[in-house]
């Protein structure tokens, strides 16, 4: 498997935005994970590092964070895929549940309804992942 590009220049991604106690959870697991997975621990903690973090009362509604479940579309493909963006332990690909140490994971965390980038794959390949539809988070997530 090659190693992941560098990610596009931060002017040419969407805003982002994330709960602050959640982000240094997800922060923390990218830390640790810098050993085994070291281009999605640094594309994770870059996109964390330039997020806009809110407090549970003035988080705006409709971003992508741990236990939500979102709708995608891979823009080079035109396949959509509704996942649920999860810490690694809890994570399924047959039951639609993916890490959040996962290069779709790190892609789609933040994101609002309707922003689209581009995110290289676990292949290598820069796709554009463009956001259909947040749902609300699930009953784990509070």
């Amino acid at each position: 498997m090659s190693a992941l590009p560098s990610l596009p220049a931060n002017d040419g991604r969407p805003p982002i935005h994330l709960l602050a106690s959640e982000s240094e959870l997800v922060a923390d697991l990218a830390l640790k994970a810098e050993q085994r997975q070291p281009s999605v621990a640094a594309m994770l903690l870059e996109e964390i590092d330039r997020a806009e973090l809110h407090e549970p009362g003035d988080m705006p509604a409709g971003h992508v964070l741990l236990n939500t479940d979102v709708t995608f579309v891979d823009d080079n493909t035109h396949q959509a895929r509704t996942v649920r963006i999860v810490l690694p332990g809890e994570a399924n690909i047959a039951e639609g549940r993916i890490s959040i140490l996962t290069p779709m994971g790190a892609a789609l965390y933040g994101l609002a309804e309707g922003e689209c980038i581009e995110w290289p794959d676990l292949d290598g390949h820069v796709r554009a992942i463009r956001i259909v539809r947040v749902g609300d988070s699930g009953p784990e997530a509070a």
